[in-house]
């Protein structure tokens, strides 16, 4: 039986992937960071229902800034991957928490790339590196491939860039298999509430609902290369099969505004939004409903043509901005004979879906929908 540790395990991509593993017969071993909350909701459906010790999937606490404890649990576990996926991900937050997140995001993948050394690992260990197209930042080049050049716009971006060539440097001087997926934006109703992505479907369930009255975003005008995440585990999952490790994009090949992607998600429910004025008082109205649409999805539902459900909040602009990211994602097509298989399409709709449903429940209904999280927005 392989073993595999993944960080960031109650994340996104750590349960997809964790889900993937468990099913190709791995044990599998998370690491998450304590807090005072339970949030393993993602996960909980992976462990045996009592906990037994004999489950393949167990968890333990750690942190990308504590080396003893990287090193003291993977000398114990002895595993043959790691795929760190553990982060600061969120890019606005951390242009307020740089050095956090240099620590965490750059010098933790140091850790444990040194974990791997330390622990007399590197013939036996695989690793993979999830870094981010938020690497190509101001892009030199479209679409962005291997051999682009970096132009991070972020402290997330910069941090990300040193774990790149720290991955790249490991596998070099010290003949580690360690690979790095540039994995461009990958979503899912797994997604953390925090990315734009999901405040666009929340808001599309409470505002269906009549929970919430408009959605407020950024630079909606920002284009991006969205796939599902289920597709983007499984090139992680491919990196570390090969024998020899190198670096891949990860990407659909195919830009969305986020403009567009609200479009697409009211056009789910049978709203159509017509937008009115320019940069800041930029407003989006509804200009028709389909209601044999919107009532199978929520049967009585407030909206009306002409209600104004996107403002423009220049609050949720970034220092420096990324414009355009659209990915080639040919080597990993070829190589690894990756291919993605859901369209943007339908990624939405299961968001939307998966929002409108979870919201019908009892404990959501009762508090009057999802909590509109104020100040907080992100594109990747």
């Amino acid at each position: 039986m392989k073993k595999a540790i993944v960080t960031g395990i109650t994340g996104q991509d750590g349960a997809y992937l964790a889900e993937l593993l468990l099913k190709k017969g791995y044990e599998v071993f998370g690491l998450k960071r304590r807090s005072s909350i339970f949030n393993t909701a993602r996960i909980d459906h992976l462990f045996e229902k009592d906990r037994q010790e004999n489950s393949n999937f167990k968890y333990a606490y750690s942190d990308l800034s504590d080396s003893s404890n990287l090193i003291r649990i993977i000398s114990e576990f002895q595993p043959d991957e790691i795929y760190n996926l553990a982060a600061q991900s969120h890019v606005k937050v951390s242009f307020d928490t740089p050095e956090y997140t240099a620590n965490a995001d750059g010098i933790g993948t140091l850790r444990i790339l040194e974990a791997i050394r330390t622990a007399k690992l590197v013939d036996k260990t695989k690793f993979y590196q999830a870094s981010t197209s938020e690497l190509y930042g101001k892009v030199q080049e479209i679409p962005q491939k291997e051999t682009t050049p970096f132009y991070p716009r972020s402290p997330y971006a910069v941090a990300k860039m040193y774990a790149y060539w720290i991955t790249v440097n490991y596998r070099e001087a010290y003949g580690m298999h360690a690979s790095n997926g540039i994995l461009f934006n990958h979503e899912s109703p797994l997604r953390g509430e925090t990315f734009v992505t999901r405040k666009i479907t929340r808001a599309v369930a409470n505002i269906a609902l009549g929970f919430q009255h408009q959605l407020s975003l950024g630079n909606i005008d920002a284009k991006r290369d969205w796939g599902h995440a289920k597709d983007y585990v499984k090139a992680m999952y491919l990196m570390l099969q090969q024998d020899k490790p190198d670096d891949y994009v990860i990407a659909t090949g195919i830009t969305t505004s986020v403009r567009d992607f609200v479009i697409m998600a009211f056009n789910h429910i049978g709203v159509s939004i017509k937008f009115e004025g320019k940069a800041e008082n930029e407003i989006g109205i509804i200009d028709t409903i389909d209601f044999n649409i919107l009532k199978t999805k929520v049967e009585n539902s407030p909206l009306k043509v002409g209600q104004t459900i996107l403002k423009i909040d220049p609050f949720y602009y970034r220092p420096t901005e990324v414009d355009l990211l659209v990915g080639d994602a040919t080597k990993a097509k070829t190589q690894l004979n990756w291919t993605p298989t859901y369209t943007l399409d339908a990624l939405i709709k299961e968001m939307v879906d998966s929002d409108i449903n979870l919201m019908k429940k009892e404990d959501y209904l009762k508090k009057g929908g999802f909590n509109i999280i104020p100040n907080v927005e992100d594109i990747i």
